[in-house]
């Protein structure tokens, strides 16, 4: 089974204390450790506004995960534990190797048709002379003299 790739984004309550939010990280880690999958990375982002409110906070510290793994059960483990977890307010798992793979194909897509199809030779422009300081007489006009 070939490995796949996720995001995971989890919202805490504003006032919860950075203690707490790496406990919830370090669960997170061995959790996927546990079930043979890697955290890449990990990336605090900090307390920021959110665009609507989520149970009545309008702001939220936001942590972003990067999961490697060859097995589903990981993604649903994690969820399962950010869903019980009492600061964590929000939480979002983006699968990105499906992603990844649409739009490789789509590049080798355009590479094929851009092989397949002739190139157009660039034309110069002309040196044709510009007309400039076309009288009225030029366009049907009588000048009352």
């Amino acid at each position: 089974m070939e490995e796949r790739l996720y995001d995971v984004i989890f919202i805490t309550r504003p006032d919860t204390p950075e203690p707490e939010i790496d406990k919830i990280i370090a669960t997170l880690e061995a959790t996927a450790t546990e079930k043979g999958s890697k955290v890449e990375s990990v990336a605090k982002w900090g307390r920021k506004r959110m665009a609507y409110r989520v149970q009545k906070l309008r702001e939220g510290y936001f942590v972003y995960l990067v999961v490697r793994s060859t097995n589903g059960d990981v993604v649903k483990e994690i969820e399962r534990r950010l869903k019980v977890s009492d600061p964590v307010i929000k939480y979002l798992t983006v699968r990105l190797d499906e992603e990844l793979k649409r739009q490789e194909k789509l590049k080798r897509h355009r590479e094929r048709r851009a092989a397949r199809r002739p190139r157009k030779a660039v034309v110069a422009p002309s040196t044709a002379p510009a007309m400039t300081g076309a009288s009225s007489a030029d366009h049907g006009v009588q000048s009352s003299s």
